[in-house]
């Protein structure tokens, strides 16, 4: 597949006659939320003469087989053990919630993002939030690179592990403030989605995107080294973003992005067994003994053994527990 494959289709006929069966690795996509989004400048305080024209909203009416529609298609390109991650508003998330009962796809988690803005309101709260819905396509190999923004051991200046704090399902990203610039009615943050690309694929693993919109998931997938297919049915959005796309270099992203120090244990997700186990439990004894710190003393069996630091521990609590 070329680096990137993006066409000025309806999505579910473009995928349909562009992608094949099981062969895409990674789905992120940001459909239409059927709240009038091509009325959202009322609520924004910007100069809309910066805002492309042509946005494509889905009446209500329609939104329940139209969403059905095009997740099936997801199912059905996705390769087994691929990632999904649909962008959804709280409005009608119960209809997306229902297409995704349709298929098989498994719900691993659902994200939180918060971001710095909302539409102002005065007679209820702001709703300052969008829904990430985090699925995978089961009977595959599911790509989840744990350490590949913080290594198991970073820590920040609390001593608070970054890993931990980045995988948390809770999300507080800024929108990103575009003032003077073309733009979409409503795009995503290069911040959000390299994020979810570099836990969710690999290079030269491909993306799809079946409504680029502004074409953030395109652009970062090109940063990141990844191909990329996808689908804008706005021709005004289509023509300006595609010439854009013509003058990104492969991999611009690379030297800027978060990789994490010693990425993962080189003993990671191997069985263990009984005499390495017998070994951990008289290492930690010794260690113990002289250190009095329990933390302390399995960061030392850590480097020893070659495992996490919650794996040698759900080891010693289950061999305590005997």
């Amino acid at each position: 597949m070329a680096l990137y494959q993006l066409y000025n289709m309806d999505c579910i006929s473009g995928a349909q006659q562009k992608i094949d069966d099981n062969s895409v690795d990674l789905i992120i996509t940001d459909p239409p939320f059927a709240i009038e989004g091509d009325r959202l400048h009322k609520h924004y305080h910007r100069k809309e003469k910066y805002v492309l024209n042509g946005y494509q909203e889905i009446a209500l009416s329609d939104y329940r087989q139209f969403s059905l529609n095009w997740i099936k298609e997801a199912e059905r390109v996705l390769r087994p053990g691929g990632s999904l991650y649909i962008f959804s508003g709280y409005s009608n998330l119960p209809i997306i919630f229902s297409a995704l009962q349709n298929t098989n796809f498994r719900e691993i988690n659902h994200i939180i993002w918060k971001y710095n803005f909302g539409v102002y309101t005065t007679k209820k709260f702001i709703s300052s939030h969008y829904h990430i819905l985090y699925c995978i396509k089961p009977q595959g190999q599911v790509t989840f690179n744990t350490f590949t923004r913080f290594g198991p051991d970073e820590k920040d200046a609390q001593g608070k592990s970054l890993n931990y704090r980045d995988r948390e399902d809770v999300w507080i990203i800024k929108r990103e403030y575009k003032p003077g610039q073309v733009k979409n009615k409503n795009e995503l943050p290069s911040e959000l989605l390299i994020k979810l690309m570099q836990y969710s694929s690999n290079e030269a693993d491909v993306v799809a995107d079946f409504f680029l919109g502004g074409f953030s998931t395109a652009k970062v997938a090109v940063g990141l080294k990844r191909r990329i297919i996808g689908f804008e049915i706005n021709p005004v959005s289509f023509d300006y973003h595609i010439e854009e796309m013509k003058k990104l270099k492969p991999g611009f992203l690379l030297a800027q992005i978060k990789s994490g120090k010693n990425a993962s244990p080189p003993n990671q997700k191997k069985q263990w067994h009984e005499n390495e186990l017998q070994n951990l439990y008289k290492r930690y004894i010794q260690i113990y003994t002289q250190l009095k710190n329990k933390k302390q003393t399995i960061q030392i069996l850590q480097d020893e053994f070659g495992r996490g630091y919650f794996a040698i521990l759900n080891q010693l609590d289950r061999i305590s527990k005997k």
